[in-house]
């Protein structure tokens, strides 16, 4: 008996099945509007083959995949789309028996397009068969995967040559970890640094590059549990090579961890720098040697510079009591007597100075250099200074003239500011060479700025950037006396102000030292300054 569907009418609702009923034309309408839409896909070549292989059906896509107009590859067999090598090895009659046999292949591969030139294509092809169960052709859908490829194929060649790359230096051991710490890959450096081969050391814990006593501290578990928790873990320290002995290694481990964010394991560079660290130690011997000859040196001009003073005074006194010795009913002239405590008292009060020095290195040392700051003339002060010392600069023969038409006012510890100011004319005073002496006070952009200008014999190029330490003289001659502590006083009193002091001098002609101190009261010291208490 046929069915309804059989005299072409609609089944009755009454028979309580399920089927649907699409009219003919219904039909028609779904197949024009499938193939339609087929044919309108550009970015798959989507073709029917005959069950032999021959080509049945072609779209827009397929064209603009393959290069072939419908009319030029109709009824042609699919295998001319496969490079000759692979018709040779009978590649397309071999994909259609797995299709046959599962009902479906696909993979990845060359093709040819019309033109001769190749493309990496993904290929689907699927079995079609009727109600039956018989083999009608196959469905076959191609894209066009060769801009993927390329990047696939730069991203493995970057790869394959970053491998090499690491393989291969020779200056930095490059090598992988496992989550537990034990070695996974080895590079050329390593060997070279460490001593062992790959096939030596691979599967071996890192911790054997560590001294027994840092193994014994576990230490290479803890730089371990810094990377993991931390990214990374830096240190420079000793690692031991294969035949036990040392080398000083600058060492950085990276964690590594995959998509979803778990630990995968470490990268770990190492660095050899035992050279560094042998040039490191050298210049830091040399500079406990130049340490030295400095204290030495300075003992010894200490010593004489104390001494200096000394002498004279002891000399007066000694004469003076010896006269009194001599002649104890005898009245000794009062000139006489002037004279000499006047020279006692100018040695005393070098010593004095001399003392003092000392003690003010000792106090910016142990950051104790104490400003009392106050209201106070620059200018003002500036001319006192230059009225003392008139007497010492008559002696020398320097004239000194001072340029301080206005009143400069600030907050500053006025007797600090009065050694800077004694420091350098003293320094110019000595070095001057009985030339003028130019002092200029002024105020510029805020800052209350003093310059001292001599004409003397000025300061060597390579010396001037030394001239602020400690225990440095300008001139190394003894005939010059001072123990090298002046400007290093000088510099470091204003600095705590929060200002700065520089030297300008060319050999032969001068040096002028400049000092620039900020007006206000509240200035934050500069960073290498001692901090004020």
């Amino acid at each position: 008996m046929r069915s309804p569907l059989d005299e072409g009418q609609p089944p009755s609702s009454s028979s309580g099945g399920d089927i649907a009923y699409v009219s003919p034309q219904s039909a028609r309408d779904m197949g024009a509007q499938l193939r339609l839409f087929i044919d309108s896909v550009k970015d798959y070549a989507i073709l029917t083959l005959d069950p032999a292989g021959y080509i049945v059906s072609w779209n827009t896509g397929a064209e603009r995949i393959k290069g072939y107009k419908a009319e030029e590859i109709l009824g042609q067999h699919f295998s001319r789309f496969y490079p000759p090598e692979d018709i040779a090895s009978g590649k397309p009659q071999m994909e259609l028996e797995i299709v046959n046999r599962e009902g479906r292949f696909e993979e990845e591969g060359w093709r040819v397009r019309k033109d001769g030139s190749l493309f990496w294509a993904n290929v689907v092809i699927t079995a079609m068969r009727d109600s039956k169960g018989q083999l009608i052709g196959y469905g076959k859908v191609t894209r066009d995967f060769t801009e993927r490829k390329q990047t696939q194929e730069r991203l493995r060649e970057s790869e394959e040559r970053f491998r090499l790359l690491v393989e291969h230096v020779q200056d930095y051991a490059i090598y992988m970890l496992d989550a537990d710490g034990r070695v996974s890959t080895w590079n050329a450096g390593a060997e070279r640094f460490k001593q062992y081969k790959a096939e030596e050391i691979i599967g071996q814990h890192f911790s054997r590059f560590f001294p027994p006593e840092d193994v014994a501290r576990g230490k290479p578990w803890h730089a371990l549990q810094v990377a993991a928790s931390e990214g990374r873990f830096e240190e420079e320290a000793w690692r031991v090579r294969k035949d036990g002995s040392l080398f000083w290694a600058s060492v950085v481990i990276t964690a590594l961890h995959d998509t979803d964010g778990k630990l995968v394991g470490y990268a770990k560079v190492t660095r050899d720098i035992t050279q560094r660290k042998q040039n490191q130690e050298r210049r830091e011997l040399e500079m406990l040697r130049d340490a030295v000859r400095a204290r030495d040196e300075f003992l010894s001009v200490a010593s004489h510079e104390l001494k200096t003073p000394l002498t004279p005074l002891q000399l007066k006194l000694t004469a003076l009591l010896r006269a009194v010795e001599n002649n104890p009913s005898a009245t000794l002239p009062v000139e006489r007597i002037s004279r000499d405590l006047e020279v006692a008292r100018r040695q005393v009060r070098k010593l004095s100075d001399l003392i003092e020095d000392l003690l003010d290195v000792s106090r910016i040392s142990m950051g104790q250099l104490r400003l009392d700051r106050a209201p106070m003339d620059m200018a003002a002060l500036a001319r006192e200074v230059v009225v003392r010392y008139a007497p010492q600069s008559a002696q020398v023969g320097c004239a000194v003239t001072l340029e301080a038409p206005n009143p400069i006012e600030g907050y500053w510890d006025r007797a600090r500011v009065d050694q800077v100011i004694t420091n350098l004319l003293t320094n110019a005073l000595k070095y001057g060479a009985g030339k003028p002496i130019h002092i200029r006070v002024r105020q510029e952009a805020g800052l209350a700025v003093v310059s001292v200008r001599d004409e003397g014999i000025g300061i060597p190029l390579e010396d001037q950037p030394r001239v602020f330490e400690r225990f440095v003289r300008a001139v190394s001659e003894r005939n010059y006396g001072g123990l090298g502590l002046g400007l290093f006083i000088t510099q470091q009193i204003v600095e705590a102000h929060g200002g700065i002091v520089q030297v300008r001098s060319t050999p032969g002609e001068g040096a002028t030292f400049t000092v620039m101190l900020p007006m206000g009261p509240d200035v934050e010291p500069p960073p290498d300054a001692p901090p004020e208490p």
